[in-house]
């Protein structure tokens, strides 16, 4: 009963309340961004979420487009704006996807939804994780985030399908506020981003 239908009354309660309340750090983080992107705020890409449907993810955009000499996009790290810094740093670049949550494409709290090209490299366990609807933050976001390996973020989405509860996503929230307070575990060492998954790490 909870996992059909209470939570996703509770995440869009949470949702709407969350983007009201949130409102005026979300104008401000908006205004920012226009400015440094030149008047691109969000940042959109398409992801898999529940059964492996397709949607686009809404975030704020942390890094501007500079390309080098030959018309190709600098690295991460040397795009990430001062502004993007910070909202990263945060967690408020997540607050878009609130309005993911609003439309049914998302829940508060689940597996990271992450880019559509790494669904062929999933081995048969690993696609439990497409189980249930994708989440702002999750069981493997509160146990390490970027810094622990893909293969260890995959067995904690997988147990957090098989183990879904009120009272884990309860635990989840909580400490997901404590890990925002104190930035843990945001990136990986010398990186703005994450490594990309290859399907064997």
């Amino acid at each position: 009963m909870y996992k059909n239908f209470l939570k996703p009354l509770i995440d869009f309660i949470a949702a709407l309340l969350g983007l009201l309340i949130l409102s005026p750090i979300f104008i401000f983080v908006w205004v920012g961004l226009l400015i440094a992107n030149n008047g691109k705020p969000f940042f959109f890409q398409r992801r898999p979420g529940k059964n492996e449907r397709i949607f686009s993810i809404i975030k704020f955009k942390t890094m501007n487009d500079k390309k080098d000499a030959k018309g190709n996009l600098l690295p991460d790290a040397e795009r990430l704006t001062n502004i993007g810094k910070f909202v990263r740093k945060t967690s408020l670049d997540e607050i878009p996807q609130l309005i993911n949550v609003l439309k049914g494409d998302m829940s508060l709290i689940g597996p990271r939804p992450l880019l559509p090209q790494y669904l062929p490299l999933y081995n048969k366990e690993q696609k439990k994780r497409h189980q249930v609807r994708p989440g702002i933050t999750g069981w493997a976001q509160v146990n390490g985030r970027n810094a622990i390996s893909w293969t260890k973020k995959f067995e904690y989405d997988v147990w957090y399908v098989e183990h879904l509860s009120f009272l884990l996503d309860v635990k989840i929230l909580f400490k997901t506020i404590k890990k925002v307070f104190i930035s843990e575990g945001i990136n990986t060492a010398g990186q703005a981003t994450t490594t990309a998954f290859n399907g064997d790490n």
